[in-house]
C-alpha cells in the first residue's frame, strides 16, 4: 500500500503533530504549520490525530494511489482533481486503485495538507515522522518518484458543517524581552499593518514595516526560543518564529503569538497584511 509520487510542486513534507520536548536536545518541533487544517484531515479520513499528512506549499502536487483510499485535501483550498474529475476539499473522496491526484495552486493561502487513509507511514524519527525543513531530521522533502508506504486503510467520518475560518489579528502575549525595546515599540508593532516578505518559510515568518526602535545596543546570549516568539533581529524587521524555528536565538523577543492564532501565518503569502493585538 504506497503513493507513487508524480510531482511536488514548490515543496512538499511529511508532517504530523511534531516532535516536542526535544529542544534541550537542539531539535526543533517540527510538525505541521497549520496544526488544525492538518487535524481536521485526519478526523475526515479516520485516521488517528498522530497520523502523518502531507504539506504541500502552493499546489503542484501529484500521485498514484496504488490501492483504493480515502483522501481529504484542508488548509488553503487547492482545486484538487482525481483521475482528471474535480473533488471537494474539506470532505473525504474516494480514491479509485491506480488513479492520478492532482492538486493545482490554491487562489488563497499558502499550505494545504493531504490525509489518506492509514496516514503516511514512513519510518519516525526521533518518536514523530515529521520534516524539520531546519536541521532535516525526520524524512526528506518528498520528490518526485517516492513512493510513500501507507498504514492501515481507515473509514471516513465526513463533518456535517466544517468548521469556517477567518483572517484575523494575531494575539500577543509581551515579552519576555521586552525591555530590550524602546517604550513605544510595543505600539508600533500593535499599530502598523506589516507585510509578509517573501523570504517567510516553515522557521519564521518574515515582515516589513517601520523598523522597532531598541533601548539597548548589542545582542543577548543565546537563549531558548519558543514556538510564536517575535524576534527582532538589528533590522528592526520583526520575525514570528515557526513550527523549525532554531532552539536557541540571540536577539531579543518583543512577544510571542497565541499559538491557537498560528495558523494565519502558515496560510499568509508575501505581500499579504499582517496585524497584531495585545491580549487581555
Amino acid at each position: 500500500m504506497t503513493l507513487a509520487v508524480l510531482s511536488t510542486g514548490v515543496l512538499t513534507t511529511v508532517q504530523d503533530r511534531g516532535r516536542r520536548g526535544l529542544a534541550h536536545l537542539g531539535v526543533p518541533r517540527a510538525g505541521a504549520l497549520d496544526a488544525p487544517a492538518a487535524a481536521l484531515a485526519n478526523r475526515l479520513v479516520g485516521n488517528h490525530p498522530d497520523a502523518a499528512v502531507l504539506e504541500v506549499t502552493l499546489g503542484g502536487l501529484s500521485f498514484r494511489a496504488g490501492t483504493g483510499l480515502w483522501i481529504a485535501v484542508t488548509g488553503a483550498p487547492a482545486p484538487v482533481r482525481v483521475a482528471g474529475r474535480a473533488r471537494g476539499v474539506q470532505r473525504p473522496e474516494w480514491v479509485p486503485a491506480g488513479a492520478v491526484v492532482t492538486l493545482d495552486p490554491p487562489a488563497i493561502g499558502v499550505r494545504s495538507y493531504v490525509a489518506v487513509s492509514g496516514g503516511i507511514a514512513v519510518p519516525p524519527v526521533l518518536g514523530s515522522r515529521a520534516t524539520d525543513t531546519l536541521a532535516w531530521v525526520g524524512p526528506p522533502r518528498v520528490a518526485p518518484g517516492d513512493r510513500l508506504p501507507l498504514g492501515g486503510a481507515t473509514e471516513p467520518r465526513p463533518l456535517d458543517t466544517p468548521p469556517v475560518r477567518r483572517p484575523g489579528e494575531l494575539r500577543l502575549h509581551p515579552g519576555p524581552r521586552a525591555d530590550w525595546f524602546a517604550p513605544a515599540a510595543l505600539d508600533r508593532l500593535t499599530a502598523t499593518t506589516w507585510r509578509v516578505e517573501p523570504a517567510s518559510d516553515r522557521i519564521g515568518l518574515r515582515l516589513a514595516g517601520p523598523p522597532l526602535p531598541r533601548s539597548r545596543e548589542g545582542e543577548l546570549a543565546s537563549e531558548g526560543m519558543v514556538l510564536g516568539a517575535v524576534q527582532v533581529p538589528p533590522s528592526g524587521q520583526p520575525i514570528v518564529f515557526l513550527a523549525d524555528h532554531p532552539p536557541t536565538g540571540g536577539y531579543p523577543v518583543i512577544a510571542v503569538v497565541e499559538e491557537a492564532d498560528l495558523w494565519r501565518c502558515a496560510q499568509a503569502r508575501p505581500g499579504e497584511p499582517i496585524r497584531f493585538t495585545t491580549t487581555g
